[in-house]
């Protein structure tokens, strides 16, 4: 356990925090702690320890969550709750979830050496599954709490055959309470959830804190373009069916469309070319697509326009187009109260409360269907994520606990106990 939470430099103190975290790993020389892992069981154990130093009550759940409870000024009260994830990608950075999960755990700690108790609880938490590498799910823990768990996803396996339903026996868990982890909208007032903003815009700005307006809902297509392959010497440039020619124009396009509305972003991500020979047309081009935004008409608006784009580029060369939806999900606002909150607390602690949507998934996504939610975001050098580059700086871990112990401190529940 590393030192208390130091009162004269809290961002220092946080950041060590993070480093004693990064060190729980299942790959020694790089942070990869996936969900029910060995590391993750021992930054598990870490973490229940700092949460009851803190002064929380705190378990580990039955879907594999980190909580930890600090009970208001009346026991039992309704609470606020504060949370990430504390999963990573495979080679990750040490900032991304754990930040969260570290600032909460920080302002209780801070609470609790005042001697403050609130009107209303706060409870922390540290989902275990926000990233989905090592089982073909995400937000695990976030659905569970928000009573969205699909039962049917304890089937599926890793690499290694192991299903989650054994895995989370394993850990200590039992997968036959989940469904009781749901809490109830009278339970819970708010979510709010600090990260790294994991993109440029904040530094560009020269700001180190920003407010989350909503997260990106998302569409994703696998796409084939069928043409003719041939011998890449003789067959005339006019009536060739290159497909790959084909599919570098839909790319061109995709990028065009996209550049042309603000917090719209697209992508195609993934290409491949068949039969992929240097003497040889291809006959066939494979491809993924991935088009966001923060407002769904305007998602929508431009996924019928590069349908439409995808369509008409390959009749015009004679090719045979296949494009599969193979995810849809809606954009999520944020809470406009939380957001004005937030950025009311960023600006008394003396920075500009620059509001923007986040390109990325959250757990706050999955919290949004049980309460009202929120996010604050803090800079990250370069943009930098999911890479060991990932990096922030102490500074701005501190205004970050600074305006998040700000907004606590100002937190009405009233607002929120008359809506549930």
């Amino acid at each position: 356990m590393s030192a208390a939470l130091r009162n004269d430099d809290p961002g220092a103190a946080i950041m060590a925090r993070l480093d004693a975290l990064a060190g729980f790993t299942d790959e020694p020389g790089r942070v990869t702690r996936l969900f029910l892992s060995p590391s993750h069981r021992r930054s598990v154990d870490w973490l229940l320890d700092w949460m009851r130093e803190a002064g929380m009550a705190a378990f580990l759940d039955d879907v594999g969550n980190v909580r930890g409870r600090y009970e208001g000024a009346t026991p039992g009260a309704p609470a606020l709750l504060i949370g990430s994830h504390i999963d990573t990608v495979r080679d990750a950075g040490r900032y991304d979830g754990t930040l969260g999960v570290a600032l909460g755990v920080a302002v209780v700690a801070e609470l609790k050496r005042r001697g403050e108790r609130l009107p209303f609880a706060i409870e922390v938490i540290g989902f275990g599954d926000e990233e989905g590498v090592r089982f073909p799910t995400t937000l695990a823990g976030s659905r569970a709490i928000a009573g969205g768990f699909d039962p049917t996803t304890l089937a599926a396996c890793d690499p290694d055959g192991v299903s989650l339903d054994k895995a989370l026996r394993d850990f200590g868990c039992d997968p036959a309470r989940i469904g009781g982890l749901a809490m109830t909208r009278q339970a819970a007032l708010a979510y709010v959830e600090a990260h790294i903003e994991q993109g440029p815009v904040l530094e560009r700005n020269a700001a180190p804190l920003g407010v989350v307006t909503a997260i990106n809902g998302a569409t994703r297509f696998r796409g084939t373009l069928e043409g003719e392959a041939g011998h890449a010497g003789t067959v005339p440039m006019a009536i060739r069916r290159d497909a790959l020619a084909g599919a570098a124009e839909i790319i061109l396009g995709v990028e065009a469309r996209a550049a042309r509305e603000a917090d719209l972003v697209a992508t195609v991500g993934r290409i491949e070319a068949a039969p992929g020979a240097i003497n040889v047309i291809p006959g066939a081009a494979h491809f993924t697509l991935d088009i966001r935004a923060p407002d769904d008409a305007q998602r929508r608006a431009a996924v019928a326009d590069i349908e439409a784009l995808c369509a008409a580029t390959a009749k015009r060369r004679g090719l045979k187009l296949e494009m599969t939806r193979s995810h849809d999900a809606p954009a999520v606002v944020c809470d406009p109260r939380l957001v004005a909150a937030l950025a009311e607390s960023v600006a008394r602690e003396g920075h500009a409360p620059l509001r923007l949507p986040s390109g990325a998934g959250h757990d706050a996504m999955a919290m949004a269907a049980l309460c009202p939610s929120a996010m604050l975001f803090v800079r990250c050098k370069g943009g930098i994520s999911h890479n060991p580059a990932e990096s922030i700086t102490a500074a701005d871990a501190g205004a970050a606990f600074a305006a998040l112990i700000d907004f606590v401190r100002h937190f009405d529940p009233e607002r929120f106990i008359d809506e549930a």
